[in-house]
Formats: C-alpha cells, structure tokens, sequence
C-alpha cells in the first residue's frame, strides 16, 4: 500500500515514502530536482547497493535482510535515501519494522529532538545503526537454529531427517551474507564523505556502524562454517546408519546362503540318500540351525556383528 509520511523538526524534514509509485518521484524531482537515473532506480527491482554523490545531495541504495514469515526464509529489502542538507527522504516497500518504528518515535518531539537536531547526516547514522542493531536478533535466531539442529544431530537413536533443516539454514546464512556484503562497501565509502550535510565529525558515528557491520559479518562466517559442518557430520551419520543396514542385510544373505543350498539339494527329484528315514526332516533341520548357530558365533568372534 502507497503511503507517504512526513516528520519535520526545525529545518530538518523526513519524508518516508512506503511502495513508491511514478507519481510520487515525479514529484520528488519537481521539488528537489533529483536525477532521473535515481528516481527510476528507486522504482526498479534489483538494484545494487551504492551511493550517488552530486553537488547538493547523495543517493544511497542500501539493503537490508528480514525474516519472511510467509515464506520462512530470510530476504531482501531495499532502502533508497536521498540526503540534502535540510532533508532525508526514503523509499521502500514497507516490510522492515525497524521503519514503522522509527517513524513512531520521530513523531514524538523527544525522539525528534534527539534524533534530528544535529542535522540529517546524524539522523541518517541513526536510521542506519538502528537498521542494523535489528540484523543482530536474525544472527542470533540462527546462531539457536545451529545449537538446536546440533543437538538433535547427535541424539542417539534419532531417526529424525535432518538434511532439509540444515540446508534451509544453510540457504538463510548463503542470503544473509549476500545481503550483507554489499553494505560493507556502501558505509566504508559512507564513512568518508565529507559533504556539507556529512561533515567530518559524523566519521566516528558512521566508523561505529561499519564495527557492527564487521561483527555481524564474523557471526556470519562462524555460521557459514558451523552449517557445513553439521551438513558434513549428517552426510558422515547417514553414511554410518548406511553402512549398518547393509551390513545387517548382508549378513542375513550370508546366513541364508547355505540355507538356501541345503534345502535345494535335499529338495531335488531324486534318489537321495537316507532320504526315506523317518526322521530325515528332523536331522536336516537340526544340520541348518548348527550351522546358522556357527556362522552366527563366527561373525561375532571376528566383531563383524
């Protein structure tokens, strides 16, 4: 759903636009005459983070991942800003609760004055610590999808298939990491624009968020290397389980052979001898089981069993 909400708080104004449409950055570049490759890039899918630095303001196109709880995987949303001295302008489909917030708080004058009273390049370090402060939980909701398949993996007698777990949580941590390192790129480049409404002293702020974003990569490749693992340790137990029932199989073909031998022979259409003695079928079947009792003792003596 279209929506457009301002907050304005001395000369500073945010305008937040959610499912933007033609209409809304026709008028964008009437008032603030952005560039018509940024305004068609706000309104295009796919687009590479970046930034955009012209005379008085900066296009920036950054990427956020969320929890989709339709689909059950982690993906992709797309923030388009436009930052001018007096000004922050935002873009996007309205998925990321960490928006709706902070537009809540904005529109309380403590959190307004808080926020944007230094001036938009402050208040666009905010938006992007708080954007990210949110990645943490993600990170954290899979660190305890590892320990949980962890623990299942190695519970004996687990019949469970873990497989399909692993390789969603597998695919959530390949998306999460594609998501990310784009950004570690757009806020280093960030961190050293020394623009009029990004002015020097807003290094250290933004070198605070680049210190997240390093965290939150390392989590990222512990949980890269931690799902391999486990995707290797299932690959080794199922493997194993594989090995055991073949194993058993084949000792059941070996037992059943000379089974199989005997009675073909004593069931032959001919002259056999003591085939007429009345307690032929008894010896015979007597003879079988000494020698599944043998083959039995003789697997377990060579711990084949």
């Amino acid at each position: 759903m279209n929506k457009t909400t301002q907050v304005k708080h001395g000369k500073i104004t945010w305008i937040d636009i959610t499912n933007p449409t033609e209409k809304d950055t026709a008028k964008l570049e009437k008032k603030y005459k952005f560039h018509e490759l940024d305004l068609e890039d706000c309104l295009s899918e796919n687009q590479r983070s970046k930034i955009d630095e012209y005379d008085d303001y900066l296009f920036i196109v950054m990427h956020f991942p969320y929890y989709d709880k339709r689909r059950k995987r982690i993906v992709t949303e797309e923030i388009d800003c436009f930052i001018g001295q007096d000004y922050l302008i935002t873009l996007h489909d309205g998925r990321l609760k960490t928006m709706g917030r902070l537009l809540e708080q904005c529109q309380k004058k403590s959190y307004s004055k808080e926020y944007m009273d230094q001036g938009t390049g402050y208040f666009l370090y905010i938006m992007i610590r708080e954007l990210f402060d949110d990645c943490f939980p993600l990170v954290d909701d899979m660190e305890r999808s590892v320990t949980v398949i962890e623990r299942d993996l190695f519970e004996e007698d687990t019949e469970h298939d873990m497989v399909r777990d692993i390789l969603w949580l597998k695919k959530d941590v390949i998306n999460f990491r594609r998501i990310i390192s784009p950004q570690r790129a757009v806020i280093a480049q960030l961190e050293h624009k020394n623009k009029k409404f990004l002015p020097e002293d807003l290094e250290v702020y933004f070198d605070d968020v680049v210190d997240k974003i390093e965290k939150i990569w390392s989590n990222l490749e512990n949980l890269k290397e931690l799902t391999e693992t486990l995707q290797d340790t299932n690959e080794v137990l199922i493997s194993h389980q594989t090995n055991k029932i073949i194993k058993i199989l084949t000792v059941f073909s070996v037992v059943l052979l000379p089974l199989t031998l005997i009675t073909g022979f004593f069931g032959m259409n001919v002259s056999l001898p003591y085939a007429d003695h009345g307690l032929a079928s008894f010896w015979i079947t007597i003879l079988m089981f000494a020698i599944v009792l043998i083959m039995l003792v003789f697997f377990k003596w060579r711990r084949w069993l």
